[in-house]
């Protein structure tokens, strides 16, 4: 059986998001910009599944349980004319956990504990501030989730896992996937081992 293609999409901004806020697993709402981005990202993906000669109805939608990622997935549902709240939700896909960093700003964070700070600037990918997880364990989650997968899906998550997810499938190592910009409003398609953004 060939590999599944994951059509992934990051959820649309929030408040938190526009602040430069670490939001992890608090349940922020996308903000007006957000709104437009997730339908915007379902037009994208409405061009991109007529392109492959996909049925939009036939595919499975699974999204992270956080709500964020929930109204993302029922804005590109929309988009695509399908019933919003018809779609799976998938707890592996919840974003990476940061602890009691949760709600800060980067500098808020350095000023907070430095010596810690400056471990994340060296090895982001292995350590996680008190309560929280490493993107190690989310790529080991990550790695689960798509493993589980048994066809072509449309996901929508967060911007922690989707470089999780590169990671798990080889297409980034953790030194290059630990600042990747995830883009908001855009399809990213992981197809043959390899991946391709669209907006």
């Amino acid at each position: 059986m060939s590999a599944p293609v994951i059509y992934y999409i990051r959820h649309g901004e929030t408040s938190w998001n526009a602040e430069g806020r670490l939001q992890g697993t608090r349940d922020v709402p996308l903000n007006d910009l957000g709104r437009r981005q997730a339908a915007h990202a379902g037009n994208v993906l409405a061009d991109l599944l007529t392109r492959d000669g996909r049925d939009k109805s036939s595919l499975p939608f699974v999204a992270s349980p956080l709500g964020r990622a929930r109204m993302t997935m029922e804005l590109v549902r929309g988009a695509l004319k399908l019933v919003p709240e018809e779609y799976a939700l998938d707890d592996r896909l919840r974003e990476i956990a940061y602890g009691v960093w949760e709600g800060s700003t980067l500098a808020e964070m350095q000023a907070a504990d430095p010596v810690l700070y400056a471990k994340r600037l060296t090895a982001k990918w292995t350590m996680a501030p008190e309560g929280g997880e490493t993107y190690e364990a989310v790529q080991h989650r990550m790695r689960d989730w798509y493993d589980s997968v048994k066809g072509d899906t449309v996901a929508v998550a967060h911007g922690g896992t989707a470089r999780a997810l590169m990671v798990a499938l080889g297409i980034e190592t953790p030194t290059s996937a630990a600042d990747l910009l995830i883009e908001q409003g855009a399809v990213y398609v992981f197809r043959d081992g390899g991946l391709r953004k669209y907006s």
